[in-house]
């Protein structure tokens, strides 16, 4: 979470993550986190908040994914 100063909000970033590569020939593991990060269909996108869990989910299955970050 970042902070705007002046307005005393909070601004969370988030992580626009688009499916790209299919999960057929990989470990049924990352089949998995796939399907947790909320994809369903090759080329679906979503978006996730930027914490350390999801991070770590992208990190695994870097190979099969596009991630732009985007502001709030």
């Amino acid at each position: 979470m970042r902070k705007c100063y002046g307005s005393g909000k909070t601004q969370m970033q988030k992580l626009r993550i688009t499916w790209k590569k299919s999960g057929i020939g990989f470990e049924r593991d990352q089949q998995a986190t796939i399907a947790s990060l909320g994809l369903r269909k090759l080329h679906q996108t979503v978006e996730r908040p930027d914490t350390p869990i999801i991070r770590g989910q992208v990190h695994k299955v870097r190979h099969m994914i596009q991630v732009e970050e985007i502001q709030d």
